[in-house]
């Protein structure tokens, strides 16, 4: 019997082993999604009579810090950053004071999202630290919201600064002092809110401060300001408008593009009061005829001269306020040769200009060498018109739809302004079916004054060709417009300008009102769409609900 079962003892064993090396899948379990949490504080959180450098945080996780000099708001600001260590993962932070606090203030530290657990990255959301050097917390509130004064969305991680009304505070302070006290709109807020506040007189300022110094620097930053000395405590819902300021006209030195053209570097707008800069080159006593031109997309001009001979040059720029003199050398350099192009390639919208651009600028020009004809070789009566400072001609003429047009330039059509013609050019461009094309008849509703102007939009923010400026009507249309998504900007135009103005700061005046309509328009080619615009309705960014089918909005085309 015992030696039957032993022959099995192997079989036995080789099953054994074999169900003890099996495999099994190990899981993870379930993902934290839990912040972490402080445990402790030294000095305690909202400590009163504070007096030391180090600070300890003590949390129940390792963690570790993001973006710190981004998040990190200290309020009021100090001289001097604070230093907050370790940099890796840990369960204690050390922030050290590198600056002598002043007496009978509350202090917040408010570190936004910047502390994380380290293994899923979930944020201590707008953790906060305060402490105060006097006897109590102070612990006043304001809010309120920020917006951009002519964009759809305000920037992101925007100060909002108090500084306190008092006789220390002159126009200058908020270029060269910090506030008394700071926070921040962080990424995705267009909220603020100024906890652990002081009750007193204050002027409230917005700035996206892109030097991160909390000082105003106008060629860098935008900003947005109350008008009025606010009191606290306050209950009002304050609203911030940013805006860009134009800077007064500067000229930089110029330097040689070619050996008959100059660049000019420029701050503010070289062409405010419809003015051109007053521009005078000399070669010693000789006044040298020039044209200005300008630099497409760039803040710079450019000087054009006919060829010369001479070692240096001297210039003198005025406009407004402004007056500079430069003397500068020139070299030996190639003078620039005549190109035309056309703008339009292919296909040419209704509302465009049939546009030619030249390399050079253009001084003379001759009609009876030129020609435009349809695709069925017949002549079409057209118009010229000229841009010296764009160097745009444009070809005016009825255009008609499923035509094909070529616009001929014979040599000696145009002259540049270094006497050269051109040779003989050929341009083409064709026009497509209006029912390519979709069409809006927009309502206004609830102008509060006129004169406005309306303004067409795509997804990206640039303006279509395609602007109304109106002094009394409420009907405005917007005809053969390319299928796309298109928003609806509404500014009231208060100097009547026809153009949107922005603020200034210093003469405390705020950017011409601009009013977006909330709901896009996606336009369908061959469809008519009847559309209202409500100026009393504020612009929301939230979502809107999915419209209804769109037969019931629009009908096609008959245009």
């Amino acid at each position: 019997m015992f030696k039957r079962l032993f022959k099995y003892i192997p079989f036995l064993l080789l099953i054994f082993f074999m169900s003890c090396a099996k495999r099994g899948s190990i899981t993870g379990g379930l993902k934290d999604s839990i912040a972490p949490t402080l445990k402790s504080s030294y000095p305690e959180n909202y400590s009163i009579k504070f007096t030391g450098k180090k600070i300890k945080l003590t949390f129940d996780e390792n963690v570790k810090l993001k973006d710190l000099n981004k998040q990190l708001i200290v309020s009021p600001p100090m001289k001097n950053e604070l230093l907050v260590l370790p940099t890796t993962a840990t369960k204690i932070l050390t922030i050290t004071i590198n600056d002598t606090l002043t007496p009978n203030t509350t202090y917040s530290l408010n570190f936004g999202q910047s502390i994380a657990d380290n293994n899923e990255g979930n944020p201590y959301n707008q953790f906060k630290y305060v402490f105060s050097t006097g006897d109590y917390i102070d612990s006043l509130a304001l809010g309120g919201r920020v917006k951009d004064a002519h964009e759809k969305e305000a920037a992101s991680f925007v100060s909002i600064m108090l500084y306190e009304a008092n006789e220390k505070f002159n126009d200058s302070t908020i270029y060269k002092e910090n506030p008394r006290y700071i926070t921040n709109t962080l990424d995705s807020l267009k909220t603020f809110r100024l906890e652990n506040l002081k009750a007193g007189n204050y002027y409230l300022v917005a700035m996206k401060d892109n030097n991160k110094n909390n000082k105003y620097n106008p060629k860098s930053d935008l900003i947005g300001f109350n008008k009025q000395v606010l009191t606290i405590p306050n209950d009002t819902v304050f609203e911030l408008e940013l805006f860009k300021e134009v800077l007064p006209f500067k000229a930089n030195k110029p330097s040689q593009a070619s050996g008959n053209r100059l660049i000019v570097g420029y701050e503010g707008n070289p062409r405010s009061k419809g003015e051109l800069p007053k521009l005078t080159l000399k070669n010693n006593d000789e006044i040298i005829p020039t044209i200005i031109t300008r630099v497409d997309k760039k803040d710079s001009l450019q000087v054009w001269y006919k060829p010369l001979k001479a070692d240096s040059l001297s210039m003198h720029i005025e406009k407004d306020k402004y007056a500079k003199d430069y003397t500068f050398r020139i070299k030996k350099q190639k003078n620039d040769t005549l190109s035309i192009k056309a703008i339009q390639a292919g296909s040419l919208n209704f509302r465009d200009r049939f546009t030619l651009e030249s390399s050079v600028p253009l001084v003379s020009f001759d009609k009876t060498k030129m020609s435009l004809i349809n695709k069925d070789s017949v002549a079409v009566p057209f118009t010229t018109a000229y841009d010296e400072f764009t160097q745009q001609l444009y070809i005016d003429f009825k255009i008609d739809e499923a035509q094909k047009y070529n616009f001929k330039m014979l040599p000696g059509s145009v002259v540049d302004f270094l006497e050269k013609t051109n040779d003989t050019l050929s341009f083409k461009t064709t026009t497509r079916n209006y029912t390519d094309y979709g069409n809006i008849i927009l309502s206004l509703k609830n102008v509060n004054r006129f004169p406005v102007i309306i303004e067409l939009t795509n997804e990206k923010g640039d303006i279509v060709k395609a602007n109304e400026y109106t002094e009394s009507k409420t009907e405005i249309e917007f005809n053969l417009l390319e299928p796309g998504i298109y928003s609806f900007r509404a500014i009231y135009d208060d100097n009547k300008n026809k153009e949107w103005d922005s603020g200034n700061y210093l003469e405390k005046r705020q950017a011409e009102e601009v009013i977006y309509r909330s709901e896009d328009r996606d336009v369908h080619a061959n469809f008519d769409y009847i559309e209202s615009f409500d100026l009393s309705i504020p612009y929301s960014p939230e979502p809107k609900k999915k419209k209804p089918k769109e037969k019931e909005k629009a009908k096609k085309s008959s245009f």
